[in-house]
């Protein structure tokens, strides 16, 4: 009929793996980046062109100071987010399974959560220099308040009903962590992970930027005040990167985790042709 109009995307748009679509997506930018310094938008002394960043990029991963940079960022993720996991699990499950320690706590926790973590860098250097508990610091302090509100959450979602019945059972406080709060926080807390990792990573970065303490974020530093533009943003351009891995990394560990759960089955659900 004349008139009428459909919104079928068509077979290509719809049948391309979202990958390669988003490569599609990077490769355009990559593709600016390259013009826009060569046409004099930007100069290239702030903006070098993309193929000129790549050259720099491949020489930096043929020397040891970039593996040894990346190696001191991903410990000191590492460590702040294992800290800050496991105190903010154990933490919130104390404090959610009690309503008294709950309202005694609110008002510290909405008091403290807000505070950037950045504002703690004075303290840092001063207890510890530019030393990796600086960094672990600031790491953990950022990452911690991710998993506690999760984990909170994910007590405070348990069934009273099944709590009730847990406890005219005789279940203990510890069989009633394994059978009936663990299944229902694990949801929330894969989330407190997954947001967590990604805000450890830029903490990590950020507070060697800063504090100049080892790992990546001081070699972008360094790069730029020495007038390695290039060299600067080939660092910028691995710390993207491991900030993608990370995510991925943390959503497959969700997914695999968390199999059995009706929302992981919806979204396979979902993502099925």
């Amino acid at each position: 009929m004349s008139g009428s109009t459909t919104n079928n995307p068509g077979p290509l748009r719809a049948g391309t793996p979202a990958w390669l679509r988003g490569l599609a997506g990077l490769t355009g930018f990559a593709v600016i980046l390259e013009i826009v310094p060569r046409i004099g938008v930007v100069s290239p002394h702030y903006l070098p062109p993309f193929s000129e960043i790549m050259v720099a990029l491949f020489r930096e991963l043929m020397s040891a100071t970039f593996w040894t940079a990346f190696a001191d960022t991903m410990r000191a993720w590492a460590l702040g987010l294992l800290i800050s996991l496991v105190a903010g699990t154990v933490v919130g499950i104390v404090i959610g399974s009690s309503s008294l320690l709950r309202a005694l706590t609110h008002s510290t926790i909405e008091f403290l959560r807000p505070i950037p973590s950045v504002a703690l860098i004075p303290l840092a250097v001063l207890l510890f220099g530019t030393q990796l508990a600086s960094t672990l610091i600031l790491v953990v302090y950022a990452a911690f308040w991710q998993v506690l509100i999760q984990v909170l959450y994910g007590v405070q979602d348990v069934d009273p009903v099944a709590r009730e019945t847990a406890r005219s059972y005789g279940l203990g406080t510890w069989a009633q962590v394994r059978y009936l709060i663990w299944p229902t926080m694990l949801p929330y807390l894969m989330t407190g992970v997954r947001l967590a990792a990604a805000v450890a990573l830029i903490l990590a970065i950020t507070s060697e930027i800063a504090i100049d303490t080892e790992g990546l974020g001081r070699e972008i530093s360094q790069t730029e005040s020495g007038g390695a533009v290039a060299i600067m943003y080939a660092y910028v351009i691995v710390t993207g990167i491991v900030g993608v891995v990370v995510n991925l990394g943390a959503r497959a560990l969700e997914r695999r985790v968390l199999f059995w759960h009706p929302s992981m089955r919806l979204d396979a659900a979902g993502a099925a042709p």
